[in-house]
């Protein structure tokens, strides 16, 4: 769950600061107890942090994923450390440095932790980047076969439909 967070944040974060209001709705989604105070300061950092997920997500291989995350945890996490958010929570993991924690640094530690966990479980980057003309949305990879290519399969049918198309037609594609 906290890998499609994190992908779901990187979506909405990366391409530039979403209003407050939307970082919000998608924490909620998510689970994220109420009240959720945020400020546009907060959003900022959250940007960076979904930067540096970002790359993570684009890693060509297992081997890529693995050094960007390790790059990434050795700079930004603190030892793990279990909490219960005095007694909030079920006892659970985290590499940030305190329960209260900036929002960034928040998204940023739980978020490599979640991939981490998924690359060792399935020896495969955790997700990758949507290979759609024009989209290049973050998704998770949790499926046993061949490596997902495409962020939904809305993005992979218009491809399969573009590509068979241009084969009709007799034109090279481009």
């Amino acid at each position: 769950m906290q890998a499609h967070r994190a992908a779901d944040l990187v979506n909405l974060l990366a391409p530039g600061p979403p209003p407050v209001e939307a970082v919000v709705e998608v924490l909620r989604a998510y689970g994220e107890p109420e009240p959720i105070e945020l400020t546009e300061g907060d959003v900022r950092e959250m940007r960076e942090a979904a930067l540096v997920l970002r790359e993570i997500f684009a890693a060509r291989d297992v081997d890529q994923a693995a050094e960007s995350l390790n790059a990434a945890l050795a700079e930004y996490a603190c030892p793990p450390r279990l909490t219960t958010h005095g007694g909030t929570f079920a006892w659970h993991l985290h590499a940030d440095s305190s329960d209260d924690t900036p929002w960034g640094e928040w998204l940023l530690t739980s978020s490599c932790l979640a991939l981490a966990f998924l690359l060792t479980e399935r020896q495969a980057p955790p997700g990758g980047l949507c290979a759609a003309p024009g989209c290049g949305r973050s998704f998770v990879d949790t499926g046993r076969g061949s490596p997902r290519r495409y962020c939904s399969p809305r993005c992979a049918t218009r491809e399969r439909v573009a590509a068979h198309r241009v084969r009709s037609s007799g034109r090279p594609a481009s």
